[in-house]
């Protein structure tokens, strides 16, 4: 698809900084069987990215492929052939350490669960994982509870995300070494997301429900019993009975509609939130040890149903205490801060009024949310700001909101430091679909961009 010069009309954000732009590779571009899937394919359309301006790609490393079976053996030859295909196209490359199951809802065509050494634990010991208030056990990744706990073969889960993150920096020292890879963005919860998996498709979750909270296993329950005792409230020890279950709306449990706002509303939900923010410290302590001074990332998830709610139900059950009175998102800042890590925030892509039109029960604000959680993050001092996609985009409307978000008009003191694109697909490599990506791609690097016509809406 090539672009004369002459074709080449001045950007209205010709000038602006440069945003580097990543490309999501797809989920299963390493298969269950830990082979490069398609690799001829695969070849052909990173140079077809790289053709069109893109910086690089975004890799998961899956823990249940590397490490599937046996504790303490690892193996990465499939991501080395990976990465030197990469390197050969000369793009740059974002790896994700997915500590986290892949897939598992209906209709998704890749599935990777955690490790099967690790599943065989959770069958004797089931409160490793997540467990909502009715016992129902979640394995798409481990509760923050055994952080600390020697459950796992003998080690603790920051002892095996240690172990994993050294393994991966030993035998791909050579691609961190030429400068290859840029990033390593560090799985912090479901979906690779600081978060609690409070609104699970697997146990039957539909948006716009609030979700659950997710405290029930033995581990999390005494960290509660212990924080309620030292608050001088024995009583305070145990989840909320009232919140409702998944699909409810705000106003159909007694927590949301305003128990939440009582002493032990507000103790829950600082002990909640803290605990999850322990656990991000926690993880990126140990991945800066096994790592070194690699740029490290972190992914914050956008929950933006309910935002216009008084309670922000679904941001309270996903562990994000954010309220009117009190920015949930600022101990997050603070806390990447101390690990130099980038806030990577999604959903930057949503319109408000197109979700109201779509959802209008839901009380959405995407756009607001995000101003919101950037310019928390960009005050404070040592933090990068990146973002995502939440859903499949290729059409203008969709990228000009990006945009944006991105560079906002008159802004001058803070951008961007990278795009990641969700997410490399046939679709994304329609020659209309292509275009727009090509024009958006030098938007977000502020240079010329083609000439694109055919307006549309993502």
């Amino acid at each position: 698809m090539a672009i004369s010069e002459a074709e080449q009309p001045e950007s209205p954000y010709s000038g602006t900084p440069y945003i580097p732009v990543y490309v999501m590779l797809p989920l299963g571009t390493i298969s269950m069987d830990n082979k490069l899937a398609e690799p001829e394919n695969l070849r052909k359309e990173l140079e077809t990215l790289k053709s069109v301006g893109t910086d690089g790609v975004m890799v998961d490393c899956w823990w249940g492929i590397v490490e599937g079976t046996s504790p303490l053996v690892y193996d990465w030859s499939a991501y080395r052939q990976l990465f030197t295909m990469i390197r050969d196209t000369t793009l740059k490359l974002q790896v994700v350490m997915s500590f986290h199951q892949c897939g598992g809802n209906v209709g998704d065509d890749v599935f990777i669960p955690l490790p099967k050494w690790v599943l065989n634990v959770g069958r004797e010991n089931p409160d490793i994982f997540f467990t909502n208030r009715g016992g129902v056990r979640n394995p798409e990744s481990l509760s923050f509870g055994i952080d600390d706990e020697p459950v796992l073969e003998g080690r603790t889960a920051l002892e095996v995300y240690y172990d994993f993150m050294q393994s991966f920096r030993k035998e791909l020292q050579e691609f961190l070494e030429d400068g290859t890879i840029t990033e390593i963005e560090v799985g912090l919860g479901p979906c690779g997301e600081l978060r609690y998996p409070s609104y699970p498709e697997t146990q039957g979750w539909k948006y716009p429900g609030t979700g659950e909270f997710q405290c029930w296993d033995k581990y999390l329950l005494k960290s509660l019993k212990n924080a309620a005792d030292m608050r001088g409230h024995p009583e305070w020890g145990v989840g909320p009975s009232d919140a409702g279950h998944y699909n409810c709306m705000p106003d159909e449990s007694d927590f949301f509609r305003g128990g939440y706002k009582t002493s032990y509303g507000d103790f829950f939900l600082t002990w909640y939130s803290e605990s999850l923010i322990e656990h991000g410290d926690n993880v990126l302590t140990v991945a800066r040890h096994a790592l070194g001074n690699m740029k490290l990332a972190a992914k914050v998830s956008g929950i933006h149903w309910w935002y216009k709610t008084r309670s922000h139900a679904a941001e309270l059950a996903a562990g994000f205490y954010n309220q009117s009175s009190r920015c949930g998102y600022t101990p997050i800042a603070k806390m990447l801060a101390t690990h130099k890590a980038a806030f990577n925030f999604t959903c930057i892509e949503l319109r408000t009024a197109e979700q109201n039109t779509l959802f209008p029960e839901a009380q959405s604000d995407p756009e607001s949310l995000v101003y919101q959680v950037l310019q928390a993050a960009w005050a404070v001092q040592g933090v990068e700001v990146a973002c995502e996609n939440a859903l499949p985009c290729y059409k203008r409307s969709g990228y000009d909101q990006i945009l944006a978000q991105a560079k906002p008009k008159g802004y001058t003191k803070h951008s961007l430091v990278a795009f990641t694109y969700l997410r490399l697909t046939p679709e994304l490599l329609e020659e209309q679909n292509l275009r727009e990506f090509t024009r958006f791609v030098h938007q977000l690097h502020g240079t010329s961009m083609p000439s694109i016509l055919n307006e549309g809406s993502c």
